[in-house]
């Protein structure tokens, strides 16, 4: 149970509903997730963050599905239930099969495995590991 209450769009605000409008739109979508209800309680930072989740989602380098994807490994890592089932099931609609999510959780158990070690021991960066690789 959430605890803050849900705004639900016959009951918000102009502003309120112009975000969700614009959401719904965005996602080909005819109804609005919880999370965004949540945030409309406060309406300037529901559509700060649905601008910043706007824009990193949208087209770019990376597809669509390695963003949910990324997303997911996230919020595995930060513990929040609640966006590791939204974007599983938004991975899901573009194309992620049960193999790759299992991969995908393989692959954030060792990377959060192998980066507490590092981060345990102290260990130095190789000077070749430097920059990213780059001269």
């Amino acid at each position: 149970m959430s605890i803050t209450p849900f705004i639900e769009y016959e009951d918000a605000t102009e502003e309120v509903r112009s975000v969700y409008q614009d959401i719904m739109a965005t996602r080909g979508s005819d109804w609005v997730n919880n999370f965004w209800k949540a945030l409309a309680t406060q309406p300037e930072l529901l559509r700060r963050t649905w601008e910043g989740v706007k824009f990193v989602m949208s087209d770019g380098a990376l597809d669509p599905l390695t963003k949910e994807m990324i997303y997911i490994a996230v919020s595995a890592t930060n513990g929040c239930n609640y966006c590791t089932n939204s974007h599983t099931a938004g991975a899901r609609s573009k194309g992620m099969t049960d193999e790759m999510f299992a991969e995908l959780m393989a692959v954030v158990g060792m990377a959060n495995q192998t980066n507490s070690l590092a981060n345990g021991f102290q260990v130095a960066v190789d000077e070749q590991f430097k920059n990213g690789g780059r001269e």
